[in-house]
């Protein structure tokens, strides 16, 4: 064991593994898989967003930026934070990242404390819990009720002495869950009765179907800064489609986070590629594209799951982001061997969601020593429903088919 960095304790994310087989499946048949098991837009970015970078490249605009980002991205920035979200921050509070992840990454290092927790809801994105393992928190888990919601009872209940952040992710991946104002501000109230921190991840922020996105730090907009104690995460990946392009950014709530972070960005990255930060300046005047896209997805959504609904897989249409999480209890026991059943008969990729709640058990010194998931999650699948509507269709036909001879069997395949 000593001979492992704590790192290589970390389990590799479900989504990893997945996207492998249906990899592995397209060599080995000569056939498409239809991949709902992972989140990519069938929609592509603007098309001035790559001639923004083609220009940057051909006009020599491509020397380090500070590791903040270029001043001129994060102004812009600033202003569509306050214009969209309801943020009132300055642009020194702002830091371009080379996608939310690491974006995510950086925040979790530059808040974790030795022998910290960070709350993380019971059923999350994997890469939410690599990064706090990588980060030196201690994860701890906040529940979920049947919705999919968290309250503020539910947080309360599962902080610690040790606990010193909680992640909200609204809309949620996987579950498609919102939080609205009142919930988020029940929650900053327990943020602020125990002294903890907050990382908002934001990333599916136009994509709300049922209400309206409610950005968590707006609900610090009239306190002084030092009171402050939200910081957020963005994404172009999402609305812009701009996956590729590895573009993010994050907003810290006060000057000692973000010189905290500043330190943080500067031994990871130097500072985030110029082309790229140029295409994130033209793509903030894309808006009406985020709002199409967003129609988009919904359509998918409204078309394609009341049918997984009817069939008693989902509980409820997702009220937002790009994902909704099955139950296949009804079929099997195992969503593993459903997915690896959908898989070899009938070329439908699905991630199972076991891996969305591992229960790592962890040493002092925040080495890994087990991961299972919680039993609860064993029968449950993500399903993806941004990708092309007539790849969607066939993969819930398919999906609901494979089922239903599942049940004509016994729950054998």
């Amino acid at each position: 064991m000593n001979a492992v960095s704590r790192a290589g304790t970390i389990p590799s994310s479900c989504l990893h593994e997945v996207f492998n087989a249906a990899e592995r499946r397209e060599r080995a048949t000569g056939r498409p898989v239809i991949k709902l098991h992972v989140g990519e837009p069938y929609f592509k970015p603007p098309r001035e967003v790559a001639e923004a970078v083609a220009e940057a490249v051909r006009t020599g605009r491509t020397a380090y930026t500070s590791a903040e980002g270029m001043p001129a991205l994060r102004e812009a920035l600033a202003v569509k934070l306050e214009m969209e979200n309801g943020h009132r921050t300055s642009p020194d509070h702002i830091f371009v990242t080379p996608g939310s992840c690491q974006g995510l990454a950086a925040l979790m290092q530059s808040l974790a404390e030795p022998g910290d927790e960070l709350l993380l809801p019971e059923l999350h994105w994997p890469i939410h819990l690599q990064q706090c393992l990588l980060a030196g928190f201690r994860p701890a888990f906040y529940p979920l009720g049947p919705d999919f919601r968290p309250t503020a009872e539910g947080i309360r209940a599962a902080v610690t002495p040790r606990t010193r952040a909680i992640l909200i992710n609204s809309p949620a991946n996987p579950t498609g869950a919102v939080l609205d104002a009142d919930a988020l501000a029940a929650i900053l109230a327990v943020a602020r009765e125990r002294d903890l921190q907050i990382i908002s991840d934001e990333a599916y922020e136009h994509f709300v179907y049922d209400g309206e996105h409610t950005s968590f730090a707006s609900l610090e907009r009239g306190l002084p800064e030092h009171e402050r104690r939200i910081s957020s995460t963005f994404s172009f990946s999402k609305s812009l489609a701009m996956t590729g392009y590895r573009l993010g950014y994050v907003v810290t709530p006060h000057r000692r986070a973000a010189d905290a972070m500043r330190v943080v960005q500067e031994a990871s990255l130097v500072s985030p590629s110029t082309p790229v930060q140029y295409a994130g300046l033209t793509a903030l005047k894309s808006r009406d594209s985020a709002v199409r896209n967003a129609a988009l997805v919904r359509a998918n959504r409204d078309r394609a799951l009341p049918a997984l609904r009817d069939a008693g897989l989902l509980a409820e249409l997702p009220q937002g982001g790009w994902y909704a999480v099955l139950d296949v209890a009804g079929v099997c026991d195992d969503a593993e061997v459903f997915v690896q059943g959908l898989l070899e008969r009938y070329d439908v990729g699905l991630a199972p969601a076991a891996g969305f709640a591992l229960r790592p058990v962890v040493s002092d010194a925040v080495r890994t020593l087990s991961a299972e998931p919680a039993p609860g999650a064993r029968t449950l699948v993500r399903l993806a429903f941004c990708g092309d509507p007539q790849e969607l269709d066939t993969g819930v036909e398919r999906l609901l088919t494979y089922t239903a001879e599942r049940q004509a069997s016994g729950g054998h395949p």
